[in-house]
């Protein structure tokens, strides 16, 4: 199987949907030795931040020395994005590699694609006989595919609604789900909550005899992108940096410290000096992502009202009170619900579709725009609406896409194609 065939196994998985539970997964296991070997590892879960986290804790973990497994997903362009060995994509001829043995063993067996991808992933992980993996959930975490590993130190970043459809309407049972990665006796790194999810996620961990460590009691930050300091414990960092754009980035980056030092406590060589260049030198591509030096165009992948709400409040920090929103949703989502924040600094809307299934309509986006009495067009193509809001918006009124990654991602490819440089 080569790459363009291993895609084609991959996503024709897709007909059997996304369907929480493990019982693949410990078949799939049985019948592969290398995965019932231990993995040194740590896991994330959590709503918003994951991917972040995930990324900024790997980058500390590879500038500290060692060779590390990164798995995140949805990928923005390329599917090896998803399987990382320290941040460099693994090989399309790797890739088709794994495809095909997954695709071998697993007969008889109804994968998803997404249990397909996470075996392949911690295949490579053990192909490349990695230090650590750093591994991110798909959807929730008691039932999602990766719950199956077995970590020395468990993340849970922030818990806002979203996929409410498979996680539950309420926070406490979003949580719920969230907590299901906690394992007996393991340390978790928990980030900032709200009261109803931070008490589901700390009876959890007392449930499982797991020690602790909370944001703003155990560690915190205070500062500025150019000049932070984190506190983990007793311990004090200060004359940090974070690449990463927005207030919300520095509560991932702190966080992605915090499980630093656990590590640390646990024996893995990190560094102070690995943490310093990490800040420095992470990249995560289309969060508060500007192209070009002209600020005239900002990509995020937020797509529920947490995130949508990170993104107005960095409009606000940037002191942008007017903007063209590109926008689609993707999933079974309600524009009211996600999109409101944005509305005080929205001049226009310009609504395009999502290429992925199943999205909302963009009648539901312009009803929505009009509801607000916003001037708003509705285009075929997401290419139309970019090109329809680059016409319309004047100097020092950027135009925004969010709403959905794979929208990000389709304009952003886009767009670098005609202009290789403006990344």
């Amino acid at each position: 199987m080569d790459f363009s065939a291993s895609l084609d196994y991959l996503y024709g998985l897709q007909r059997f949907g996304i369907k929480l539970g493990l019982e693949n997964m410990w078949a799939l296991k049985a019948r592969l030795p290398a995965l019932e070997e231990s993995l040194p590892s740590v896991h994330i879960a959590g709503t918003n931040g994951k991917g972040s986290v995930s990324v900024l804790l790997a980058e500390i973990l590879k500038h500290s020395g060692l060779r590390v497994g990164l798995y995140t997903s949805p990928h923005l362009h390329c599917f090896t994005e998803r399987i990382r060995i320290n941040d460099v994509p693994i090989a399309r001829k790797e890739m088709a590699v794994l495809a095909e043995i997954v695709r071998q063993v697993s007969k008889g067996i109804p994968l998803t694609f997404f249990e397909a991808t996470t075996a392949m992933a911690l295949l490579a992980f053990k192909e490349h006989q990695v230090d650590i993996a750093v591994i991110e959930t798909g959807l929730g975490g008691r039932l999602d595919a990766t719950n199956v590993v077995e970590p020395q130190l468990c993340l849970i970043t922030p818990i806002s609604f979203d996929h409410s459809e498979h996680l539950g309407s309420s926070l406490a049972e979003i949580a719920a789900e969230k907590a299901g990665i906690i394992k007996s006796g393991v340390p978790v790194v928990i980030g900032k909550q709200e009261l109803e999810a931070a008490d589901v996620l700390m009876a959890a961990a007392t449930n499982h005899d797991a020690t602790v460590h909370l944001a703003d009691r155990d560690f915190r930050w205070q500062g500025t992108h150019d000049n932070l300091s984190i506190d983990v414990d007793d311990s004090h960092l200060g004359g940090l940096s974070c690449a990463l754009a927005g207030e919300h980035q520095l509560d991932n980056f702190a966080q992605a410290v915090a499980a630093a030092f656990q590590l640390r406590e646990q024996g893995v060589a990190v560094t102070d000096a690995a943490i310093r260049k990490a800040g420095k030198t992470v990249v995560w591509p289309g969060r508060l992502e500007w192209l070009g030096n002209s600020r005239q165009i900002l990509l995020d992948v937020s797509h529920n009202r947490a995130g949508i709400t990170c993104l107005a409040n960095y409009l606000a920090e940037q002191n942008i009170s007017r903007a063209h929103l590109v926008t689609g949703l993707s999933g079974v989502r309600d524009p009211a619900e996600i999109l409101m924040p944005l509305v005080k600094c929205a001049v226009a809307v310009y609504a395009v579709p999502v290429s992925y299934s199943p999205s909302v309509s963009t009648k539901q986006v312009v009803a929505w725009a009009e509801q607000q009495r916003l001037p708003v067009s509705e285009h075929a193509v997401a290419a139309d609406g970019l090109a329809a809001a680059l016409k319309g918006a004047k100097p020092n009124e950027p135009v925004v896409i969010c709403g959905s990654l794979y929208l990000v991602a389709e304009l952003r490819q886009d767009i670098l194609k005609r202009n290789p440089s403006a990344a």
